[in-house]
């Protein structure tokens, strides 16, 4: 049976944020949300798209009296947050983040929480949208999403079983792996992505001839191009915190490019139609969540 909440407490009133309370007011699942961001604006914001019912100060005030706690803030501040919340990470409360990140996540959980570190259930919903910030925030945004949960051996059961049923109630499909793992497969499928796409952009505005390049450009570059628009500052931290495994995504990406590279130019018709019919058909089979 899922739990109707009391007070959620969300701490970060952004895209992410502001989705999972939206989400959670239209399924019935949370009486009052009391939300904080770190800028007045956002939070003030959030009240008036109905997103949260009170504008807290503070994170130490979104958190009084709250049985949910949710922590959207960009992966970096994770662990300085959890240090200022620690005292409301207990049994009767089920905390959570949203971070796209886990190993870093988990590990500042245990050093910021200590023991309180098994209440605190480290969560990834693989959703968004090209805008962020609260007036993207939209009640739909993690139906069918996929939802991996990255529990270490010391997470409470019921914590993890309680956070499944959130996540599943919401319409997530919810995935338990650890956090090494969802770190290696994030970096393979999300964000060795993006930085190609932010490589890509920079190599051609680094071109004498860009402005009209881009005024050239169709359906195939906005395509391609999309995820370049992500924030600046939260997929630095990303691609920090991941730098180990998306380093070693990279070197895959080298070689395939080498391959591409060689059959260039040894003028191999028949090697280059391979290499593209072996990423064609893959990508004409794959299906997302499948």
């Amino acid at each position: 049976m899922v739990t109707v909440f009391k007070q959620l407490g969300l701490i970060g009133c952004g895209l992410m944020g502001g989705s999972f309370a939206l989400a959670m007011k239209k399924a019935g699942l949370v009486k009052q949300v009391v939300g904080y961001s770190k800028s007045p604006s956002t939070t003030l914001r959030a009240r008036q798209r109905g997103v949260i019912d009170t504008e807290a100060k503070s994170a130490l005030q979104a958190c009084a009296g709250s049985d949910l706690i949710l922590l959207a803030v960009p992966v970096a501040a994770t662990g300085a947050m959890l240090k200022t919340i620690r005292e409301f990470v207990r049994p009767d409360v089920l905390t959570m983040d949203v971070g796209s990140t886990k190993q870093d996540v988990v590990d500042a959980a245990a050093k910021a929480l200590g023991w309180n570190a098994q209440y605190f259930v480290p969560a990834h919903p693989i959703a968004g949208k090209e805008k962020a910030g609260v007036d993207a925030a939209d009640a739909q945004l993690y139906r069918d999403a996929r939802v991996v949960l990255t529990p270490t051996e010391a997470t409470s059961v019921d914590k993890l079983r309680q956070a499944q049923q959130l996540w599943e109630a919401l319409g997530g499909r919810v995935s338990v792996m650890t956090p090494a793992e969802h770190d290696a497969a994030m970096a393979a499928v999300s964000h060795l992505p993006h930085m190609v796409a932010f490589a890509y952009m920079n190599g051609l505005l680094g071109q004498p001839e860009a402005a009209r390049l881009l005024s050239l450009a169709g359906p195939g570059f906005r395509d391609f191009t999309r995820i370049a628009g992500g924030d600046p500052h939260l997929w630095r931290d990303v691609l920090l915190a991941n730098r180990s495994e998306v380093a070693g995504q990279l070197r895959q990406l080298v070689l395939a490019l080498q391959d591409f590279q060689r059959v260039l130019h040894a003028e191999d018709a028949e090697a280059l139609e391979k290499l593209i019919t072996r990423a064609s058909d893959a990508r004409a089979q794959w299906k997302p969540g499948a």
